[in-house]
């Protein structure tokens, strides 16, 4: 772990950016398909399953980006500068970010909000589940 490690602000305002990128391009499609805006998709779980499935998947693909990290010159890397493997993804979006907010009512991340401004390399609970990190690019 040898580069600059990514703070709460910038990590939070990349997951708004990939939301909001997200669910505007999936609006325009059903729009287009349906005629009429609808909204209820984002708050089912369905959604929640699909999102958590695009948080592991492409950052395997993408080398540890995902679209909000990408446009923002931060990504997950794994602790030991290997490439990210399904195991460390696994690990970090399903069990450290949405299985253990889900059995911890949300405190997981209240904890993991504190960690990430406290914590001199910014690792959170999902990050330190998953042996990752992250950093700015450059």
């Amino acid at each position: 772990m040898n580069s600059r490690p990514a703070g709460f602000q910038v990590r939070l305002l990349a997951d708004l950016l990939d939301f909001i990128i997200l669910s505007t391009l999936i609006s325009i499609v059903i729009f287009m398909i349906k005629g009429e805006y609808a909204y209820q998709w984002a708050q089912s779980f369905i959604w929640q399953i699909s999102y958590t499935l695009y948080l592991t998947i492409l950052p395997l693909v993408w080398r540890g980006y995902i679209l909000g990290k990408r446009l923002l010159g931060i990504k997950v890397k794994q602790i030991d500068g290997e490439a990210l493997t399904y195991k460390n993804m696994i690990m970090r979006e399903v069990v450290g970010k949405f299985l253990l907010v889900y059995a911890s009512l949300g405190i997981s991340t209240i904890v993991s909000i504190f960690m990430i401004n406290i914590r001199e390399d910014k690792r959170a609970l999902h990050d330190l589940i998953s042996r990752t990190y992250v950093s700015y690019t450059k």
